[in-house]
């Protein structure tokens, strides 16, 4: 079984084959698709959506993204009978290869310079849960309801980036009672721990995330790619050391004809109109 998927550039001449993938102007929108389970992973579809992001890094056309699930659920996690049951009967080679593919997903997502939008309806636990994570943004609703799982299938917390990655977003105390218990984060606790950005309707969360897409796909979006890289890149430094650093990105920043194109907007009391360069 292999484990890769030729992607075609521009995304126009290209079709997944595990999930849904629209573009409407600058916006993509990968959609999970496997409703009638709550849109479980399987191994195919980690593998293609790792594919997909790192694809989506040499996307131009695509200045955003946003990552929902089909039937008013975001996503179970990994499909029970098509990967956690597979994943008995593998050697510890086998099941590092696993871990270690399903690790570069988050990693692709980090690495990919547009930033991600999670519309987040229903069931989002496991991997689905870890997804919303990975995501710069999320938008849920009061019927969210978020786990990350792992424990409950006698798995240590640490899966895909969680013990890393959560507590940065919602405190290093709920992240640990999350990740040791299991349980369900539900959408109204979620937004006050700071897990969601806001909580919308379940039938508006989709079109608020695509239209707040769009707002930022007006703005410079070289320079969102550099502020993406940053927060990722800063975590491991020094507070000298990142100081330093946003110097040096914002000097590149300040070289780009966005930047250019919003003083002479400024200077003419006009709003400025970015093209990302």
């Amino acid at each position: 079984m292999s484990d890769r998927f030729q992607i075609d550039l521009p995304l126009s001449g290209y079709t997944p084959k595990h999930f849904l993938l629209s573009v409407d102007g600058p916006v993509a929108t990968i959609t999970l698709n496997r409703p009638e389970r709550k849109n479980p992973l399987t191994f195919e579809s980690y593998a293609e959506l790792r594919d997909t992001f790192r694809a989506l890094h040499h996307e131009e056309q695509v200045k955003t993204i946003v990552v929902t699930g089909a039937g008013g659920n975001f996503c179970s996690g990994g499909d029970v009978f098509e990967i956690i049951q597979p994943l008995l009967s593998r050697d510890m080679k086998g099941l590092l290869d696993f871990t270690q593919m399903t690790g570069d997903l988050v990693k692709a997502m980090r690495a990919c310079p547009q930033p991600i939008i999670a519309a987040v309806d229903g069931v989002c636990v496991g991997a689905g849960a870890i997804i919303a994570m990975a995501s710069d943004v999320r938008f849920g609703t009061e019927a969210s309801k978020v786990a990350f799982l792992f424990t409950k299938v006698g798995l240590a917390g640490c899966d895909m980036g969680a013990c890393g990655i959560l507590p940065r977003i919602i405190g290093f105390g709920r992240a640990a009672e999350l990740l040791y218990s299991g349980r369900v984060m539900r959408g109204d606790e979620g937004e006050r721990w700071g897990f969601f950005n806001r909580l919308l309707s379940s039938d508006a969360v989709l079109s608020e995330a695509q239209a707040f897409a769009a707002e930022l796909a007006k703005g410079p979006t070289f320079a969102h790619g550099i502020t993406k890289k940053m927060m990722h890149m800063e975590w491991d430094m020094s507070v000298d050391q990142l100081v330093d650093a946003e110097a040096m990105a914002q000097s590149i920043c300040m070289q780009t004809e966005d930047y250019r194109r919003a003083f002479e907007a400024f200077a003419e009391k006009k709003t400025p109109i970015f093209e990302g360069n």
